[in-house]
């Protein structure tokens, strides 16, 4: 038996089984792998088994062969212990954007070529194409469901083997088809949030790894209002949490972190969503990934993500001596956060990024001084 061109992987969701029926459907070699990342502490929701399950039933209505390869010890690894290392600095990580790059995209498309695939396929809402010599990843057609956030620290030899089959789809479109072909995971709701979290309170869950260090909180003028269990438990712009009840002289409004002092173990809050101390408008990154190979120029304009659910924001974008990068954009940003992830766009076409390293957000640039 010959080996598949290209190995689909099979997560047990609806996208990935409708990215393998429509390859299936156009007459394509193919065959699926389902990847098992994270060995489940027995504490949480993680489904692993039940995806497990929901991939191989799609596999055998779609009439294709399956193949299983345990990555959880590169997910370990590779992954979850920069997510510790983060949280444990007091930034907010994006484990998905380490995931694609370090499991999905490198040994994942290893197994793929060990048994003898040319290419592989997911299904990600994203675009390849080819153009002027270079491979481009673009943004999906549907707009709400874009995923090339997470897939911006992919390279010219990722793309070239990678394919996107639902990338001109709109997700109506895909649980139609699911549905019209009879797929078992037609119905099945959409994975949120981390596996190896899964449905439990994440504070709870990251609490077995970071224990509490109880701390003080404050608002910005350093007035005491009460007390934190741990700064690395919050991010910026979080409102769940706190626990802060009526304080005197305040008005009855909700509370959002605003900094957090790792050094003195201080998390400070502000009332109103739009707090003047969650703003602004400049950023400097760690070292920048650049699908292309390389930089457009020196210094360009673009639009930028510092989250993934958020519009596009125009900015200039300044590369540094050492690869980072200093962003100004044209209007201020609300809870920017080291940690997560700054990505570059040129209209449709996804041009690389970086992880968060500083802002200029007032509070955050007082600790700086501070602590220098």
């Amino acid at each position: 038996m010959s080996p598949p061109a290209t190995i689909v992987g099979v997560s047990g969701g609806v996208d990935s089984s409708v990215a393998a029926w429509l390859l299936r459907e156009a007459g394509e070699d193919i065959a699926g792998l389902f990847m098992h990342n994270w060995n489940d502490d027995g504490s949480g929701d993680c489904r692993a088994e039940d995806d497990r399950r929901d991939a191989v039933a799609a596999c055998g209505r779609i009439g294709i062969p399956i193949h299983f390869r345990d990555f959880s010890r590169e997910y370990l690894e590779g992954v979850f212990a920069h997510f510790l290392a983060e949280y444990a600095a007091g930034r907010t990580p994006n484990p998905d954007v380490l995931c694609n790059r370090e499991i999905k995209f490198a040994h994942f498309l290893d197994a793929a070529r060990a048994l003898g695939a040319d290419a592989i396929a997911t299904g990600h809402y994203a675009r390849v194409a080819h153009r002027h010599g270079r491979w481009q990843l673009l943004r999906a057609l549907d707009a709400s469901k874009d995923q090339s956030y997470f897939l911006h620290q992919l390279g010219q030899a990722q793309l070239a083997a990678t394919r996107f089959p639902l990338g001109d789809l709109l997700k109506a479109d895909v649980r139609r088809i699911a549905a019209d072909a009879g797929l078992p995971t037609a119905m099945k709701k959409d994975s949120t949030g981390i596996c190896f979290i899964g449905e439990r309170d994440f504070r709870t869950f990251l609490s077995r790894y970071l224990p509490a260090k109880p701390g003080e909180i404050r608002d910005p003028t350093g007035r005491v209002l009460g007390e934190h269990p741990g700064v690395f438990y919050f991010t910026l712009g979080q409102r769940e949490g706190l626990q802060l009840g009526g304080v005197r002289g305040r008005p009855a409004a909700p509370w959002f972190v605003v900094a957090k002092d790792v050094e003195r173990n201080v998390l400070y809050v502000d009332q109103g969503s739009d707090s003047p101390w969650l703003q602004s408008r400049m950023l400097r990154s760690e070292v920048a990934h650049w699908i292309a190979g390389s930089a457009p120029s020196t210094r360009f304009p673009c639009s930028a993500q510092t989250r993934y659910r958020q519009p596009a924001e125009a900015c200039e974008v300044e590369v540094l001596d050492d690869g980072s990068l200093a962003v100004r954009f044209s209007r201020n940003q609300r809870a920017v956060t080291p940690g997560q992830s700054l990505v570059l766009y040129q209209d449709d076409v996804c041009l690389g990024g970086a992880a968060i390293a500083s802002t200029d957000a007032p509070l955050e640039a007082k600790l700086r001084e501070q602590a220098a």
